[in-house]
């Protein structure tokens, strides 16, 4: 895949965090112990773990330290492989009211933006996601790309990133809309229409270094059905929304498509998109077509908690209604085999006032298992992003990404908002304080 080849196309170059120059022959391997390391392909634990890892690779999975080696004691914690985030909004502060939206899209310098995200990528990699998809920038252009590129070259701590740039919608269906015709004002979106103005679209996006596409497939006009679902009418014709996920395809980049209605989800599916995001409204027979195509779910259940109050009382009644359609649709797709990647929509909520780790007890809460919300943010999460094997794991020849945290992460997904340990392609970022 396009993704997989361009990670491993940095790990070539000096200044790269996924592989900088490689350490002298004679360097010493890091020893990083723990009372026990959770296998999240097995369900298991290893009692008295020992990862070594060597430069930014790990060696070896055991009980045994290495002569010679730097021992890292981690003492009574759980190790796990670092978490993933397959949907945030770095270039974003929060956006639960409309108000909040047009403050930052229409006000906010883009140079303060960007020293935002700078903040929000530290926190991330802080509270242990050493990997994220950062699902398009609201207004600011190829800046995600940028940002990407400055961690790369160790400019800028955070996560191993892919990203979408400016998502793609059509005309006169995303905010921000009904200002004066005469004056032009950022949309928050790039808007293409027709079959060919989408595939130039694409064309263009990706020619800027872009690692996926991000879609709208519906946005206004969301009502709740008689059965309880949500529904809308969609940004797009099926050959428009056809020609985006076929010429994204054709050139190895992989589609996102936001669908919070019926209509919405439905067309996306029938694109072929990679994965739904929020998945608000998914029928147990769309779910078990997302299963049969291998589309990924990821249901971002912290940001629909967060602003459904809040639109709610700005007008939008419809919003108090989604988390309870929002619920079943994961329970359909949990039956149906859907694969559910972790994602928050951090951005959509404060990045200083709740920790992505939150999703975990969220997932749960709508009855997935504790072993299955740590699976959506390590293995299936790197099966999503192209890299499984790579990361989302704890073996040997894998990437050496680690966080721990104290208790049993399987008794209690609560911890993980715990984490206290981070390392970073063999780098430590951060340590439990003596």
């Amino acid at each position: 895949m396009k993704t997989a080849l361009a990670f491993a196309a940095l790990a070539t170059l000096p200044c790269a965090p996924l592989a900088a120059l490689p350490p002298p022959a004679d360097a010493p391997p890091i020893a990083v112990k723990a009372a026990r390391l959770l296998d999240v392909k097995s369900g298991r634990y290893v009692d008295r773990a020992v990862v070594v890892v060597r430069g930014e690779v790990i060696e070896a999975v055991g009980t045994e330290v290495p002569a010679g080696a730097r021992v890292i004691d981690l003492g009574d914690r759980t190790l796990l492989p670092g978490l993933i985030d397959t949907h945030t909004h770095v270039l974003l502060q929060g956006d639960a009211t409309q108000a909040e939206y047009e403050e930052q899209i229409l006000k906010e310098y883009p140079a303060h933006r960007v020293a935002r995200a700078v903040r929000a990528l530290k926190i991330a990699l802080e509270h242990g996601f050493t990997g994220m998809r950062d699902l398009e920038t609201e207004g600011a252009s190829y800046d995600d790309v940028a940002l990407r590129d400055a961690v790369n070259e160790k400019v800028i701590p955070g996560p191993r990133l892919q990203v979408a740039g400016p998502a793609l919608s059509t005309t006169g269906t995303y905010p921000i809309l009904h200002f004066r015709p005469d004056w032009k004002f950022p949309v928050g979106v790039q808007t293409c229409d027709g079959a060919d103005g989408c595939r130039r679209a694409v064309r263009e996006q990706l020619s800027y270094g872009t690692d996926w596409v991000k879609v709208y497939a519906n946005t206004g006009g969301l009502h709740t059905t008689p059965d309880g679902y949500i529904d809308s009418p969609p940004n797009w014709t099926r050959e428009e929304l056809a020609a985006v996920v076929s010429e994204a395809h054709a050139r190895g980049s992989k589609v996102a498509a936001h669908a919070t209605s019926d209509t919405g989800a439905r067309i996306a599916v029938e694109a072929g998109v990679d994965s739904i995001e929020h998945g608000d409204s998914i029928r147990p027979e769309l779910a078990r077509e997302m299963a049969r195509k291998g589309i990924f779910l990821s249901p971002t259940l912290t940001v629909t908690t967060y602003v459904a109050e809040p639109r709610a009382k700005e007008g939008r009644r419809i919003w108090a209604e989604i988390p309870k359609s929002h619920a079943r649709s994961i329970a359909n797709c949990r039956r149906a085999g859907v694969r559910i990647a972790f994602g928050t929509d951090a951005g959509g909520f404060p990045w200083t006032e709740i920790n992505q780790a939150r999703e975990f007890e969220h997932e749960v809460r709508v009855g997935m298992s504790p072993l299955e919300a740590v699976r959506s943010a390590t293995t299936v999460a790197a099966e999503l992003l192209g890299l499984g094997g790579k990361i989302g794991v704890v073996e040997k020849g894998a990437w050496a990404d680690l966080v721990a945290v104290p208790g049993d992460p399987l008794k209690d997904v609560a911890v993980l908002s715990r984490v206290d340990f981070v390392m970073k392609a063999g780098e430590v970022v951060r340590a439990p304080v003596p």
